[in-house]
């Protein structure tokens, strides 16, 4: 199913991001409790992501292949271009289509641990917007991209990155998936900078994290460039126990999706960590499942 289909129904729809476990037993939780356990939500797809320089390859196409397969539930890769030359990417959309995968999120990728600056591979892409082009002229997928509503951290000019969001529509994008935030005014800047300057009609899925630990999310924003509100931090501050965090960031991301559906904003992507509690707990609060 093509998840541009999924998402133009006049409903809100919900998905869920998962990574590619480290260990056997890792595993082993992802498909015997944390996704039989999501399912009954009811997601419309899933994403899983892809490490660096496709360290988690195969194991990412394996994994989406099983959600797909096993559980039913649509399953779409993530796609670098970290360490790829274009042949290994030919490969790998090629394996895709073969399992039968008509999603991919194509992005350009992280730099690998331990390097600061993302480089080009020799025959690789060097830009986000040259992978969804080679995706496009491949043909047989959806594409996704992401976006950056308090702007990519290697890049100081906000609106220049938000053109560049822009261009990975122009280049073949058919929907765009946001980094995780926390400042509601951020997103809805970003989302009217693309629908009035650029005419940009695809849809915008914006990516909710609820936050399990203080520490962790002071570690991912800061690692993304995204920004804690005061008045969250504050709150994040004052808790006592994580399992207080774990609730605060249930209680911050429903407020933030109740305001984004006031808003008229139809879908959420939630990034699960691979866990389940907060993922309830939010899909309930907003009485989506």
């Amino acid at each position: 199913m093509r998840i541009t289909d999924l998402l133009n129904k006049d409903k809100v729809t919900f998905s869920f991001e998962f990574f590619p476990p480290k260990t056997e037993e890792g595993e082993r939780v992802l498909f015997e409790e944390t996704i039989p356990k999501l399912k009954l939500l009811k997601p419309s797809f899933t994403s899983v992501t892809y490490g660096a320089g496709g360290s988690t390859r195969n194991q990412t196409l394996r994994i989406v292949n099983r959600i797909k397969t096993d559980f039913a539930i649509e399953a779409m890769p993530h796609l670098t271009c970290v360490g790829s030359t274009r042949d290994m990417i030919g490969d790998v959309l090629n394996e895709a289509k073969a399992m039968g995968l008509e999603n991919i999120l194509a992005l350009r990728g992280d730099p690998p641990k331990g390097e600061t600056e993302f480089k080009t591979t020799e025959g690789g892409f060097s830009h986000s917007f040259d992978l969804i082009e080679y995706i496009k002229q491949k043909g047989g997928f959806t594409i996704g991209a992401s976006g950056y509503p308090e702007g990519h951290i290697e890049c100081t000019d906000k609106n220049l990155d938000w053109d560049r969001t822009a261009a990975k529509v122009r280049a073949g994008a058919d929907f765009l998936i946001t980094q995780l935030f926390y400042d509601v005014d951020a997103f809805l800047a970003f989302e009217d900078y693309l629908r009035n300057k650029h005419q940009v009609k695809a849809v915008i899925i914006p990516g909710i994290l609820p936050f399990l630990g203080a520490e962790q999310v002071k570690r991912f924003t800061a690692m993304c460039g995204a920004n804690i509100p005061e008045a969250i931090l504050n709150k994040i501050n004052a808790c006592t126990s994580d399992e207080a965090v774990r609730e605060l960031g249930i209680e911050v991301c429903t407020e933030i999706c109740q305001k984004l559906l006031k808003h008229g904003t139809k879908a959420f992507h939630i990034y699960s960590l691979n866990r389940v509690p907060s993922c309830e707990g939010l899909v309930n609060n907003l009485k989506l499942a």
